[in-house]
Protein backbone atom coordinates (compact mmCIF):
# COMPACT_ATOMS: atom_id res chain seq x y z
CA UNK A 1 0.00 0.00 0.00
CA UNK A 2 1.40 3.33 -0.93
CA UNK A 3 2.00 6.56 1.53
CA UNK A 4 -0.88 8.05 0.70
CA UNK A 5 -3.84 5.05 0.89
CA UNK A 6 -1.90 4.40 4.45
CA UNK A 7 -2.49 8.00 5.48
CA UNK A 8 -5.83 7.61 4.61
CA UNK A 9 -6.50 5.13 6.32
CA UNK A 10 -5.20 6.48 9.60
CA UNK A 11 -7.28 9.43 8.76
CA UNK A 12 -10.27 7.54 8.37
CA UNK A 13 -9.69 5.97 11.35
CA UNK A 14 -9.09 8.90 13.35
CA UNK A 15 -12.65 9.86 11.68
CA UNK A 16 -14.16 6.90 12.98
CA UNK A 17 -12.97 6.66 16.28
CA UNK A 18 -14.91 6.35 19.65
CA UNK A 19 -12.04 4.86 21.96
CA UNK A 20 -12.74 7.82 24.23
CA UNK A 21 -15.37 9.98 25.14
CA UNK A 22 -13.62 12.94 23.47
CA UNK A 23 -15.56 12.08 20.29
CA UNK A 24 -18.76 12.03 21.88
CA UNK A 25 -18.55 15.70 22.02
CA UNK A 26 -16.66 16.32 18.75
CA UNK A 27 -18.08 17.96 15.39
CA UNK A 28 -15.41 16.85 13.19
CA UNK A 29 -12.05 14.43 14.06
CA UNK A 30 -9.27 16.49 13.14
CA UNK A 31 -6.69 14.48 11.59
CA UNK A 32 -3.94 16.77 10.29
CA UNK A 33 -3.03 18.21 6.82
CA UNK A 34 -0.22 19.18 4.94
CA UNK A 35 1.98 17.09 2.42
CA UNK A 36 2.97 13.05 3.13
CA UNK A 37 6.93 14.00 2.30
CA UNK A 38 6.34 17.29 4.65
CA UNK A 39 10.40 17.64 6.09
CA UNK A 40 9.29 19.16 9.40
CA UNK A 41 5.76 18.12 10.90
CA UNK A 42 3.98 20.95 13.38
CA UNK A 43 2.20 19.29 16.97
CA UNK A 44 0.26 20.89 18.90
CA UNK A 45 -2.30 19.70 21.89
CA UNK A 46 -5.79 18.78 20.90
CA UNK A 47 -8.40 20.83 18.38
CA UNK A 48 -9.71 23.96 19.58
CA UNK A 49 -13.29 25.15 18.78
CA UNK A 50 -12.81 26.45 15.47
CA UNK A 51 -10.71 23.51 14.32
CA UNK A 52 -13.33 21.16 15.69
CA UNK A 53 -16.12 22.65 13.46
CA UNK A 54 -13.86 22.79 10.41
CA UNK A 55 -11.92 19.57 10.80
CA UNK A 56 -8.49 21.76 9.85
CA UNK A 57 -5.72 21.72 12.43
CA UNK A 58 -4.83 25.27 13.85
CA UNK A 59 -6.82 27.42 11.70
CA UNK A 60 -8.55 29.54 14.77
CA UNK A 61 -6.75 32.25 16.42
CA UNK A 62 -3.78 30.02 17.42
CA UNK A 63 -3.53 29.17 13.43
CA UNK A 64 -3.55 32.48 11.81
CA UNK A 65 -0.36 33.32 14.34
CA UNK A 66 0.54 29.61 13.75
CA UNK A 67 0.99 30.76 9.63
CA UNK A 68 2.58 34.15 10.39
CA UNK A 69 5.14 32.32 12.52
CA UNK A 70 5.88 29.66 9.80
CA UNK A 71 6.03 32.47 7.28
CA UNK A 72 8.55 34.17 9.37
CA UNK A 73 10.67 31.18 9.34
CA UNK A 74 10.98 31.03 5.70
CA UNK A 75 8.33 28.40 5.24
CA UNK A 76 4.90 28.16 3.37
CA UNK A 77 2.02 26.51 5.31
CA UNK A 78 0.58 24.35 2.41
CA UNK A 79 4.65 22.66 2.68
CA UNK A 80 4.32 21.14 6.08
CA UNK A 81 2.25 18.84 7.98
CA UNK A 82 0.28 20.25 10.92
CA UNK A 83 -1.48 17.94 13.28
CA UNK A 84 -2.16 17.50 17.07
CA UNK A 85 -1.25 14.88 19.57
CA UNK A 86 -5.21 14.90 20.50
CA UNK A 87 -7.95 14.36 17.11
CA UNK A 88 -10.85 15.56 19.26
CA UNK A 89 -11.37 18.41 20.84
CA UNK A 90 -11.37 18.02 24.69
CA UNK A 91 -14.48 19.75 26.17
CA UNK A 92 -13.87 23.71 27.20
CA UNK A 93 -10.79 23.22 25.68
CA UNK A 94 -9.14 21.82 28.57
CA UNK A 95 -5.91 19.63 28.73
CA UNK A 96 -6.28 16.55 27.31
CA UNK A 97 -5.90 13.17 30.30
CA UNK A 98 -3.52 10.78 30.12
CA UNK A 99 -5.76 8.31 29.07
CA UNK A 100 -6.85 10.30 26.16
CA UNK A 101 -3.11 10.69 25.27
CA UNK A 102 -2.50 7.25 25.78
CA UNK A 103 -5.93 6.63 23.21
CA UNK A 104 -4.88 9.15 20.98
CA UNK A 105 -0.84 8.29 20.62
CA UNK A 106 -0.53 5.31 18.36
CA UNK A 107 -1.88 7.91 15.47
CA UNK A 108 0.62 10.06 15.50
CA UNK A 109 3.16 7.62 16.25
CA UNK A 110 1.78 6.47 12.77
CA UNK A 111 1.43 9.58 11.13
CA UNK A 112 4.93 9.99 11.70
CA UNK A 113 6.05 6.88 10.60
CA UNK A 114 4.33 7.52 7.22
CA UNK A 115 5.60 11.00 6.47
CA UNK A 116 8.92 10.40 8.03
CA UNK A 117 9.35 14.22 9.03
CA UNK A 118 13.01 15.04 9.28
CA UNK A 119 12.19 17.58 12.05
CA UNK A 120 9.35 17.29 14.20
CA UNK A 121 8.06 20.67 15.96
CA UNK A 122 6.55 20.32 19.51
CA UNK A 123 3.91 23.31 19.81
CA UNK A 124 3.67 23.45 23.68
CA UNK A 125 4.29 21.25 27.01
CA UNK A 126 1.14 18.44 25.83
CA UNK A 127 3.06 17.72 22.69
CA UNK A 128 6.65 17.99 24.07
CA UNK A 129 5.94 15.42 27.19
CA UNK A 130 4.53 12.76 25.08
CA UNK A 131 8.03 12.52 23.17
CA UNK A 132 10.38 13.83 26.69
CA UNK A 133 8.07 12.56 29.73
CA UNK A 134 8.97 13.89 33.18
CA UNK A 135 10.65 17.13 31.06
CA UNK A 136 10.64 20.85 31.17
CA UNK A 137 9.40 22.51 27.92
CA UNK A 138 11.37 25.57 29.45
CA UNK A 139 14.34 23.64 29.83
CA UNK A 140 14.21 22.86 25.76
CA UNK A 141 12.19 25.37 24.15
CA UNK A 142 14.06 27.35 21.09
CA UNK A 143 16.11 24.32 20.83
CA UNK A 144 16.62 20.94 18.93
CA UNK A 145 16.78 17.37 20.82
CA UNK A 146 17.67 14.32 18.85
CA UNK A 147 15.70 11.56 19.88
CA UNK A 148 17.59 7.61 19.45
CA UNK A 149 14.23 5.63 18.75
CA UNK A 150 14.42 2.08 17.37
CA UNK A 151 13.26 2.91 13.87
CA UNK A 152 16.35 5.31 13.89
CA UNK A 153 16.73 9.15 15.04
CA UNK A 154 14.44 11.70 14.91
CA UNK A 155 14.79 15.43 15.61
CA UNK A 156 13.08 17.56 17.69
CA UNK A 157 12.39 21.27 17.92
CA UNK A 158 10.73 22.72 20.73
CA UNK A 159 8.32 26.01 21.35
CA UNK A 160 5.53 27.38 23.34
CA UNK A 161 2.43 26.79 21.85
CA UNK A 162 1.43 30.04 19.86
CA UNK A 163 -1.64 30.36 22.13
CA UNK A 164 0.67 31.28 24.50
CA UNK A 165 1.84 34.20 22.26
CA UNK A 166 -1.60 35.36 22.04
CA UNK A 167 -2.59 35.60 25.90
CA UNK A 168 0.71 37.13 26.80
CA UNK A 169 2.86 39.69 25.11
CA UNK A 170 6.44 38.40 26.86
CA UNK A 171 5.89 34.99 25.00
CA UNK A 172 5.20 36.32 22.00
CA UNK A 173 8.70 37.95 21.62
CA UNK A 174 9.95 34.56 22.64
CA UNK A 175 7.92 32.08 20.27
CA UNK A 176 8.62 34.78 17.51
CA UNK A 177 12.61 34.47 17.89
CA UNK A 178 12.14 30.92 18.29
CA UNK A 179 10.52 30.60 15.00
CA UNK A 180 13.47 32.61 13.46
CA UNK A 181 15.59 29.60 14.25
CA UNK A 182 13.54 27.11 12.27
CA UNK A 183 14.54 29.33 8.88
CA UNK A 184 18.25 26.83 9.33
CA UNK A 185 15.79 24.47 8.86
Amino acid sequence: MDKKKKLGKINQGIKNCRKCFLSRGAVFAVPGEGPIGSKIMFVGEAPGREEDLTGRPFVGRSGKFLTKLIKAAGLKREKVFITSVIKHRPPKNRKPKKEEISICFPYLENQIKIIKPKTIVLLGQTAFSVFFPGKKLKDFRGKCITLRQAQGKQEFFVVYHPAAGIRFKKMKKIIEKDFRKLKGF
